[in-house]
């Protein structure tokens, strides 16, 4: 596959922004993201981050607002829509990031579960043997979240928790977001500069 495919989920987890700045930086990498939105984000969207985001007629430019780029290319799905590419193994893509992922959507997934379209296209991905990187925000942890995380890791899923590192020496919350934002492009194999890297000098 010469074109990066992307799929990006964003569900019910704290941390909107990480999931909105990864799909800025996506799409400004000319990747071409396939978008689904839980109901739950919605929710979280719209106390964090002060954006109005409609499931059946989704708008990129209320979601990124002035940060929404030109380039890059969008495909969005209604997380109920079964019809949608990302819903087959027949439908190629270069990885499904959750980002953020609440622990209901991992728990679900760990337990092969497929009642929306987030849940099915990350099945997917892991019956495909393609990369799926899940972001979780929560803290603590019980033993049950970290179970599950164990379970997705031994399918073959990648766990990064929303956890920036500090010797890039922060001056901004964005400065954060992009270091977490920065490693999930690094397992995508998408090469982007908007953070520094441990060893070399920027």
């Amino acid at each position: 596959m010469s074109e990066k495919v992307v799929v990006v989920a964003m569900t019910g987890a704290s941390g909107s922004l990480y999931g909105v700045r990864l799909l800025q930086v996506l799409l400004e990498a000319d990747v071409q993201v396939h978008l689904i939105i839980s109901p739950s984000a919605v929710e979280v969207f719209r106390r964090e981050i002060d954006r109005e985001i409609s499931l059946n007629s989704f708008e990129l430019e209320r979601l990124l607002g002035a940060a929404a780029p030109a380039t890059g290319k969008l495909v969005y799905h209604h997380y109920r829509d079964f019809s949608a590419g990302p819903a087959s193994g027949s439908f190629p893509t270069s990885g499904m990031v959750i980002c953020p992922c609440s622990m209901g959507t991992l728990s679900a997934i760990a337990s092969g579960l497929s009642t929306n379209l987030i849940q099915r296209a990350a099945d997917v991905h892991l019956k495909e043997r393609r990369k799926l990187i899940v972001v979780p925000r929560e803290t603590p942890l019980g033993l049950i979240q970290l179970r599950n995380m164990t379970a997705l890791t031994e399918s073959g899923a990648v766990v990064l928790p929303a956890m920036p590192g500090f010797y890039q020496r922060p001056e901004r919350i964005e400065d954060l977001i992009d270091f977490v934002v920065l490693r999930i492009c690094d397992q995508l194999a998408i090469p982007v500069n908007i953070s520094s890297r441990w060893g070399i000098e920027s």
